[in-house]
């Protein structure tokens, strides 16, 4: 059921796209303001308690409503768990920007791109040049495939029912919202779900850098990897960006054009200049990557069949 669950639930968003935006997006921010209401007194315990009253308390809750649907009917379990993939998880979210992007840097429309890039990632690029797009596009994807996909469909493979992908969605957004937020009146309120959320993909982030490695170039892959990550800060990012990289053979990181001024990073990966080529192999490794983990999946499930 597991296997199929997360194929169905694909298969939809590719064919129907979810309006994360309306159906997912709004009531989370609309949430998060009355939490922030209600608890945000800048002290880190009532962060962790609101993070525990919506995060742990839905995960529970959709757990005992998957355990109940199953008591009724198998079916019912099963279509609840789709249900709840299709509106946790899913390559369409974000990938409408990548797409438009490489679109209009194959045109040579390249203010276009810098415009898109902008709405992607919330700077501003204006004097970015096509390789310098090519590569944060390429660094975005690498991580948003992770966090909208692979991620969510480890956890979701971990935990009972479609519980551990509500975690998961719930711990991201929750992270990236309070984070935003203005230090003076967040103070150490929103950095314990920041931490929880390092913690809760510390392991999904790693194993889907091993699927990069494995569905591209495995040796270099696996070098940029040892060698590099531990030059950016955000760990996390800084190992699917260095092992997708290196398993595309293209050069990421490295200093770029942004809001007006010039951002110092640290080389990732390695090989050619990044351009809209390799905006394409990347699709193709994160699909690949994708089928690695569900193959995997399905032999587990095989040789769980075949001892039972």
């Amino acid at each position: 059921m597991t296997l199929f669950s997360l194929i169905i639930a694909l298969l939809i968003e590719q064919v129907r796209p979810l309006p994360v935006d309306r159906l997912v997006l709004a009531p989370l921010r609309a949430l998060s303001r009355s939490l922030l209401q209600r608890f945000n007194d800048g002290q880190a315990r009532h962060g962790r308690l609101a993070w525990g009253l919506v995060v742990l308390l839905g995960s529970v809750l959709t757990a005992l409503a998957h355990y109940l649907l199953w008591e009724l009917h198998p079916v019912f379990a099963f279509a609840f768990n789709v249900a709840v993939l299709y509106l946790t998880m899913g390559f369409r979210q974000e990938s409408h920007f990548f797409s438009d992007i490489h679109l209009a840097l194959r045109m040579g429309e390249i203010d276009r791109a810098r415009t898109l890039l902008g709405e992607w990632r919330g700077g501003q690029y204006g004097e970015a040049s096509s390789s310098e797009v090519a590569r944060l596009a390429i660094e975005q994807a690498l991580v948003a495939a992770h966090r909208n996909v692979f991620g969510v469909a480890f956890w979701f493979v971990i935990l009972p029912g479609p519980s551990g992908a509500v975690m998961y969605r719930l711990a991201r957004f929750f992270a990236d919202d309070w984070r935003r937020g203005p230090e003076a009146d967040l103070g150490d309120f929103g950095r314990f779900a920041q931490r929880a959320f390092e913690l809760i993909d510390w392991l999904p982030a790693r194993l889907t850098a091993a699927s990069f490695s494995v569905a591209g170039d495995f040796e270099d892959a696996i070098y940029c990897w040892r060698t590099q990550a531990v030059l950016w800060p955000d760990k996390s990012s800084a190992i699917l960006i260095a092992s997708g990289g290196g398993a595309l053979g293209v050069r990421l990181g490295m200093p770029v054009h942004e809001s007006g001024g010039i951002i110092d990073r640290p080389e990732m990966g390695q090989g050619d200049e990044a351009d809209a080529d390799h905006m394409q192999s990347t699709v193709g490794l994160v699909w690949r990557a994708l089928l690695v983990c569900l193959f995997l999946l399905a032999l587990v499930g095989l040789a769980g069949w075949v001892s039972g």
